[in-house]
């Protein structure tokens, strides 16, 4: 393999970290809150509501449930819109982050529900308020829980964004269309798949680490 293309490798490489931190991170900050309402409005729990448990609950669903490729063409208007280009990494995060949201806001919910009722009632007999029982109970409880779940969602986001290459998203995919498939590289095509099972293994090994530490210090 040719110093010109070494560089590429890791140029499109820091092109998907790029990709898929920047979109990890706002797909966990507007989840998280999505998450936490889904949550608390739920049957039974601390504020109750099935008009908005219900509507929220349909909308995360609809956008679950469309394919990735699909829904990068779909909003390139509005891709478009926000960061004035529909091609390249910067744009590619767009569709990224509208495709994880709703993804991690699941993986908070269910981490939230996993938290003992117990606590929760004890919280609210000492007269915690709404806020006070998220804020100091239901998050600090689930935190272990929803590290591994934000981990799994950018484990997604790592093969999405190799999929946003064939449409110009840059990065690892793009590079392994362009070289490994349309001008028959295989060596190009098989060291990008290497770097992406490495890129996957280092993700999921530090995500791990971090709940577990967490999981600890809760116990403590």
């Amino acid at each position: 393999m040719s110093a010109n293309m070494v560089n590429m490798l890791l140029r499109s490489l820091g092109e998907t970290c790029y990709m898929v931190l920047v979109s990890a991170a706002l797909a966990t900050l507007f989840g998280m809150p999505l998450g936490v309402i889904l949550t608390v409005t739920g049957k039974g729990h601390i504020l109750e509501n099935k008009v908005i448990n219900r509507s929220l609950g349909a909308v995360v669903n609809a956008t679950r449930s469309t394919p990735f490729i699909i829904l990068m063409v779909a909003i390139i208007p509005l891709t478009r819109l926000i960061v004035g280009s529909s091609i390249g990494t910067t744009a590619a995060i767009v569709p990224l982050t509208i495709s994880a949201t709703p993804f991690i806001a699941r993986i908070i919910e269910s981490s939230l529900l996993e938290v003992d009722p117990g606590v929760i009632e004890a919280a609210e007999s000492m007269g915690a308020s709404p806020m006070q029982i998220i804020w100091k109970v239901l998050l600090p409880e689930s935190m272990h829980s929803i590290v591994l779940g934000v981990t799994l969602a950018m484990i997604s986001l790592i093969g999405s964004s190799a999929m946003a290459g064939a449409l110009g998203g840059g990065g690892l995919g793009d590079l392994a269309i362009r070289y490994g498939y349309q001008r028959f590289q295989a060596d190009t095509m098989v060291a990008t798949v290497i770097i992406l099972i490495v890129l996957v293994q280092l993700v999921q090994t530090v995500g791990n680490r971090i709940s577990a530490h967490l999981n600890k210090t809760k116990i403590k």
